[in-house]
């Protein structure tokens, strides 16, 4: 399997790029690794990249996007900081892959089982931690009350966050924003279960322009 090509992401729509990283994950979910040649990757994105999406995920060592969406060098921009919550810092680097190298699409990444989240829920206080874990303050409230002990109550909450860091892109990127407007870009949110390897978008918070039909998916081959 090649790495992705100017020419390649071209023809690619948001959508497809969406279904490129869900089978993808199915693959990796399957044990059904994708055969690439990595060095043969390196020399070929020696002198360019073109990255057909950024995710923005946690930065749990079970969460390595790359792994998870069956991917190689160059087909991704890979964001990670604890709890997936969006900083400038976060929106810059966004905003680097979809403005100034065309990437088709945006995704949010949380996960099962976040010790970010749990921290959130417990009120952990940690240096500069904490400042990280009063982002996720608001998908607390958006989750509602239950028992912050049960794990499918943070759970809840860590599905929470993932639409709580769209809503941010979503007010705070202009340029984003205008992308996703003009259905060049797309922008999803997903949870991944690190007890099943599966990544499963949540509908609530995707905006995705459906502009070429499902059979249309292009395979990276």
């Amino acid at each position: 399997m090649r790495t992705l090509t100017q020419e390649s992401r071209a023809g690619l729509y948001p959508a497809d790029m969406l279904r490129v990283l869900l089978a993808g994950n199915v693959r990796f979910a399957n044990n059904l690794k994708a055969n690439r040649d990595l060095q043969l990757q390196v020399q070929a994105t020696a002198q360019g990249q073109y990255p057909g999406a950024v995710i923005l995920s946690c930065m749990d060592s079970r969460t390595s996007a790359e792994l998870i969406f069956d991917q190689g060098l160059g087909d991704i921009f890979s964001v990670r900081i604890a709890g997936n919550v969006v900083t400038p810092d976060v929106l810059g680097s966004m905003e680097y892959a979809v403005a100034a190298a065309g990437v088709k699409l945006v995704m949010v990444l949380g996960h099962t089982a976040c010790g970010a989240v749990g921290g959130a829920c417990d009120n952990v206080r940690m240096g500069n931690l904490t400042g990280t874990l009063e982002r996720i303050q608001p998908a607390i409230l958006r989750a509602g009350a239950g028992e912050k002990d049960l794990t499918n109550y943070k759970d809840r909450v860590a599905a929470a966050n993932v639409c709580v860091s769209i809503d941010a892109i979503l007010e705070h990127s202009p340029i984003i924003r205008e992308r996703l407007a003009s259905g060049t870009v797309g922008l999803a949110g997903a949870m991944y279960n690190v007890s099943t390897g599966l990544v499963e978008v949540i509908n609530a918070c995707a905006y995705v322009r459906e502009v070429a039909p499902e059979s249309a998916m292009v395979e990276i081959a």
